[in-house]
């Protein structure tokens, strides 16, 4: 076994984990989830049935990620943070019969390469974060976040742009929609309502 996995972890006999992941204290993986290489699941996370996980993602103490979520390689989720997958959640249906597996679809949250969801955020499916976006902590996130964008509030909202070091990005004097990450010198095109990267 070429990852670690504490005692008290539950990890299904079906999941895959990835070289040199770390599963911590009382984290829970489910029935064929997949794990990509140099994974960090905090104590408490719960990862669901079949959800996917790229490498080097980061779960934080406590995050649950509930099927059928997927995370692109170098995402970081918080603490606390919560994915869900029941745009319309009811315990039981009209009739007042307690609702089972099969009695509902499930819809799923994407985060995409790079992205932060910070402590206590939650992304109510289904949603999409984009490239290396950043979600606030305790943010509602209830629509798609633009790559690169900076989202906040409840609902989130969009009140700015991050580069890839998740620095916010500064407006470039008398070049009307470039952008330059303070830290890394990197210089961001904004076109249409999105960011790009300028080329060197």
């Amino acid at each position: 076994m070429n990852y670690r996995v504490q005692p008290t972890a539950q990890v299904d006999e079906t999941a895959e984990i990835g070289a040199g992941s770390s599963v911590w204290e009382l984290a829970q993986i489910r029935e064929g989830a997949k794990l990509g290489e140099g994974c960090v699941v905090g104590r408490g996370a719960y990862v669901g049935t079949g959800v996917h996980i790229g490498n080097n993602v980061k779960l934080q103490n406590y995050a649950l990620v509930y099927e059928p979520a997927e995370l692109g390689d170098g995402v970081f989720v918080g603490p606390a943070v919560v994915l869900t997958n029941d745009h319309n959640p009811r315990s039981v249906d009209p009739d007042g019969k307690q609702k089972r597996g099969g009695d509902w679809e499930a819809v799923g949250v994407k985060v995409a390469e790079g992205a932060s969801l910070g402590a206590r955020s939650v992304c109510v499916a289904p949603v999409r974060i984009g490239r290396w976006a950043m979600v606030a902590a305790g943010a509602v996130v209830t629509k798609d976040v633009p790559d690169f964008a900076l989202v906040v509030g409840v609902p989130a909202r969009q009140i700015g742009w991050v580069g890839r070091s998740g620095v916010r990005l500064v407006a470039r004097e008398g070049e009307p929609g470039v952008w330059e990450c303070p830290q890394s010198g990197t210089v961001y095109e904004e076109k249409d309502g999105a960011l790009v990267e300028r080329s060197a």
